[in-house]
Parts: C-alpha cells; structure tokens; sequence
C-alpha cells in the first residue's frame, strides 16, 4: 500500500518536473526563435541591399553580364557565402567555389523564384559539416524575376551560444527540480505527521481511552479533524457515563419493586397471617409487579425504537375520542393529587392517519410528567387545535420548570436532570422518536419554578 507521504511526494515531483521541463521547452525554442530571427535579419538586410543596388543600376544587363563584369558588387556587403541563381534555380555562381551548374531547389529559392519574395531555409549542405541558414532575395529587371540572389550563413556560432544558455537554464532548472524534491518532502511531512498524531489518538479512542485528547492547534482541515475528534470522545464519554447511570438506575429501579414483592411473599408464607394482613401483601405485589411489568415493557419499547424495529400501525385516528380516552384515564389521578387538569379539546377536528396507541402513549407521557412536577393545587392543561394542516397537542403545567442546563438535553436518551423524577430518563427519548415517525416536530420550553411547556406539531392531509 502506498503511503499518503509517498503520494503527496511523487505528485509533487510530478508537478514540478512537467512544469520545469514545459517552460525549459519553451524557453529553448523561444532562444533558438530569437538567435535564428536576429541572424535572418542581418543576412536579409545586407542581400536586400545587394539585391536593390543590382535591380537599380545593374538590371538593363543580362545575368550573366553582371556576374562576369560587376560580380564584386553581391559580396561587399556581407561575409557570408554568396550565390547568384538563375530563374530556374541553377547555380551561377557561388563566392566560396561550390560546383556551379548545380540546380538549387530549397524553400528559400522557390518562394524568391515563384513568388517574387524574400525565403529562408536551414538545414544542413554537403561541404559544411554544421547546420546552416540560406536568406533568398528575387533578382528583378522590370517586373520580372531573372535571378535569385542567394546569403548563406554557417549556425555553429549561433547554435553554439543556444546550447551554451540552454545549459545553463537545463542547469537552473536540474536545480529547481532537485529543490522541489527536498521541499515536497517537508511539504509531505507538513501533512502526514499531523494526520499521524490524530491517527495515533484515534487508535487510543478506539480501544477505550477515552480521556486521550489531541488538543491541535491548527487552523485546517487537520485541526477541524483533530477537534472533531476531541468533540467525539467527549461526547462518547458523556454517552458512556450516562450509560452507566442507566444501568445503575435501572438496576436500582428494578431492584425496589423486586424486593418488595420478595419480601411480601416471605410475610405471606406463613399460616398465621390472617386475611386482611393477606389482601394487603396481594395488593402490593400486583401493584409493584405492574409497575416492574411497566418498566420492562419501557425498557422494550425503548429497544425497538433504537434497533429501528418499530413500524407504526397508521390507521384513521379521531383526535376527540383519543383525547377524551386520556382525560378518563389520567382524571382520576389529577384528583387524587388535587391538580387542576383542564382539557381544552377543538371541535369538528378531522380524523387524521396515524397510530393511535402511539399518540396515546405520547400524550401519557407528556401528562405524566406534567403531573409529576405539578405541585398539589398546581394546573396541568391539555390543549389540542388545529392550526393549517397541522394537528397542534399542547401540554401545560405550573410546576417546578427545567434548569437551563438540562433543558437542550431533556430529549437525549438515558438523560435525568437534577429533578428528574424519571425511572430510566428515556421517556422523552421515546416520545422524539414517535414524533419523527409521524412527521411531526417536538418542543420544550420551560422556566426554573414557573413552569414547563411542550408542543407537539403533526402534519396531516385535508
């Protein structure tokens, strides 16, 4: 497997290389542009010049008149080679002695010859072992082309001078290359070794330390992972604590119901327990084991809903009759504990889909801790109206309210607040979990010693 560090490195390098070597290219063909283009303006002013002074004074002669009286006048002007051409490209005369009678077909001579303008060639000639440069200038009497008068040039010099700075810049450019080396790897380390202490703390987290942190300091995307990092564990660790609370609760929960009804079943063991002492022990067996049957069957309902294995019974709901089946169920106890339960009902409300034994259980719920947390001659009130289309259940009391800190996580699974008179704190969890199931939405307000509100908002078809 290839590291992240190797990677980033040979990318780098890849870069580096492409980018050195494209400018190198460039730089060498725009030098060898240059050279070539310098050395073609000095040949094609001196045969311009030769050429003019030839069709001014000299053109009412024959070709070959001009060679044989006036051939000194192509040459004065230059040092290069010169060649005088005939309008077929055949070899006049040449001022270092080639063969004449040669027939000259390179580019230069055929645009001098068929198009009456100046050509240049390079390329290599049999008696120069180096590359050379031909500048063709038209030879004219009249308007008409008889000749072609042609500047030859040797490029050892020049060429010699463009691999001399082409070295140079290859040499800059090696040098370039060789840096980028030693930079993309500090640039690699830059990257890697701080993704290798959040891998190092990350391994630690993973096999249970969850007090290890990476306190980074950077500014990046590494620091936001090292950060988010922190963030997990300490959450993970307020999960697990919360956990531990869970289980210590509900075994606590658990254990008082258990050893009441052990308890009363060793007092009723006994022949001389009479009939009244009997009724009594019944009584508070039947009630303890509910309450543990209700606190097992929470305890279920809690592990469906996180295991995602609930699937509600959607079914047409009248609204009135389920709120009028929680008035009758929870009145009695309102009564007992002289709270004043109103229940203001909407009328004419529409029957909506949902799962009626869910929002039942929604609404006990809710009541249920209204009640708990309402004092005597406290008020609870149930409130279920209409607003668009949107079924409204508002529960309302006047008791001792939320603590600003536990309010934002009342709804966290395994969560009990300081006046938390819950059993196992994952009432709430359960109760979010019906209302994202239907759609709906879930709110908490509430105030230390004045009060708590929670408003449930279900959409539903007209």
């Amino acid at each position: 497997m290839t590291s992240i560090k190797t990677k980033i490195t040979i990318n780098f390098l890849v870069a580096v290389f492409v980018t050195v070597t494209l400018l190198e290219v460039l730089f060498i063909f725009f030098l060898r542009k240059y050279y070539y283009d310098n050395t073609e303006a000095l040949l094609s002013n001196q045969v311009k010049t030769s050429a003019d002074f030839y069709n001014k004074y000299f053109s009412s002669s024959s070709l070959v008149e001009n060679i044989r009286d006036n051939v000194d006048v192509f040459w004065k002007q230059t040092n290069a080679q010169v060649q005088i051409l005939d309008d077929e490209g055949k070899l006049l005369m040449d001022s270092l002695g080639v063969k004449e009678g040669d027939i000259i077909d390179t580019a230069d001579v055929r645009k001098a010859i068929k198009g009456g303008q100046q050509g240049r060639w390079i390329g290599k000639v049999y008696y120069d072992t180096n590359e050379v440069m031909a500048v063709s200038y038209p030879l004219t009497s009249g308007e008409k082309v008889v000749g072609v008068l042609r500047f030859v040039t040797s490029l050892k010099e020049v060429n010699k001078s463009i691999r001399g700075i082409s070295i140079i810049f290859i040499s800059i450019g090696v040098m370039v290359f060789l840096i980028g080396v030693f930079v993309s790897y500090m640039l690699a380390n830059s990257i890697v070794n701080p993704i290798k202490e959040v891998t190092k703390v990350a391994e630690k987290m993973a096999i249970g330390d969850l007090m290890v942190r990476s306190d980074s300091k950077r500014l990046d995307e590494i620091g936001s992972l090292a950060n988010t990092l922190d963030y997990m564990a300490e959450e993970l660790k307020k999960r697990d604590e919360l956990k531990n609370d869970f289980i210590s609760s509900v075994s606590h929960e658990l254990r008082t119901p258990l050893t009441a009804i052990k308890g009363w079943a060793i007092v009723l063991n006994n022949e001389k327990t009479d009939r009244a002492m009997l009724d009594t022990g019944f009584k508070i067996i039947e009630k303890e084991a509910d309450r543990l049957s209700a606190m097992v069957e929470e305890l279920l309902d809690f592990s469906r809903f996180v295991s995602g294995k609930v699937v509600l019974n959607i079914e047409s709901v009248d609204i009135s009759q389920l709120v009028d089946y929680v008035n009758v169920y929870l009145r009695p106890r309102a009564e007992r504990e002289n709270i004043n339960f109103i229940v203001d009902c909407e009328q004419d409300l529409p029957a909506i889909n949902a799962d009626s034994g869910r929002l039942k259980q929604l609404l006990i719920n809710f009541l249920d801790n209204a009640f708990k947390f309402t004092p005597s001659y406290g008020q609870v009130l149930l409130r279920v109206y209409r607003e668009a289309n949107s079924l409204k259940l508002l529960v309302k009391d006047n008791g001792c309210g939320i603590s600003k800190e536990d309010l934002p996580r009342v709804k966290e699974k395994f969560f009990k607040g300081k006046n938390s008179k819950s059993q196992n704190g994952i009432g709430l969890s359960i109760c979010d979990e019906i209302v994202n199931m239907h759609g709906g939405t879930f709110q908490i307000k509430s105030e230390e010693d004045k009060g708590t509100e929670v408003m449930v908002t279900i959409p539903f078809e007209t």
